[in-house]
């Protein structure tokens, strides 16, 4: 589903989308009328713009994922201002793309939120993850991987896979590293998520860093 309140550019996006094989199943220029279409069409990656008419994008974000907790959001925006990347982020969007991003790497970008994985312009990643460094470093933070009272118990596999992905590494790289299948290496996530009770790689990647995982 793409969201942009801009007609060319939205219908722009959609049109590259479906020519590169996405089924795109949805489009809307307004952020309340996003959210309602959205339920409705249950899609699996919104491509959403950060400035519309309406709401903003992030209140857009937290309306998603309050009608679907498994939506990948990919935030497509003119702005790459710091604030704006680290206000996306917590609301639960997956990744964070600028509009000068090249037709190729947007495109690749579209896959890789599919598959679940983080996805920034160059230079924003470690915006985040020196953000979430930062949160880490406040008061009460745990700085070790074990298991707190109360918390589930993760396997060895499911905490070394949970060290790469707090690295920044893709699931095809992880997979490479450990001489893992892709789909083995999603599982693990997964089944991770699930005993955290997280929602995406953005908010294991933050778990991780809290705990010292990502050294």
């Amino acid at each position: 589903m793409v969201v942009d309140d801009h007609p060319m550019w939205r219908e722009g996006v959609a049109r590259d989308l479906a020519e590169a094989g996405f089924l795109v199943v949805a489009t809307s220029g307004e952020g309340r009328q996003a959210i309602r279409v959205a339920a409705a069409v249950r899609p699996d990656v919104v491509v959403l713009d950060l400035q519309l008419p309406d709401i903003s994008g992030v209140e857009v974000v937290v309306g998603l994922r309050a009608a679907l907790p498994d939506v990948r959001v990919l935030m497509l925006s003119a702005s790459g201002e710091e604030q704006s990347v680290l206000d996306a982020v917590k609301a639960g969007a997956t990744g964070y793309l600028v509009k000068s991003t090249a037709p190729a790497a947007f495109l690749d970008a579209v896959r890789r939120t599919a598959a679940g994985d983080p996805v920034f312009t160059p230079g924003l990643a470690g915006l985040v993850l020196g953000e979430y460094r930062r949160l880490a470093a406040g008061p009460g933070q745990g700085t070790t991987g074990d298991a707190e009272p109360g918390m589930p118990r993760l396997t060895d596999r499911e905490t070394e896979v949970l060290r790469l992905v707090a690295k920044g590494m893709s699931y095809k790289q992880i997979a490479q590293r450990l001489g893992l299948s892709h789909r083995t290496v999603q599982n693990h996530v997964q089944n991770t998520l699930g005993k955290l009770h997280l929602h995406n790689r953005v908010e294991l990647t933050r778990y991780a860093i809290e705990r010292g995982l990502d050294d």
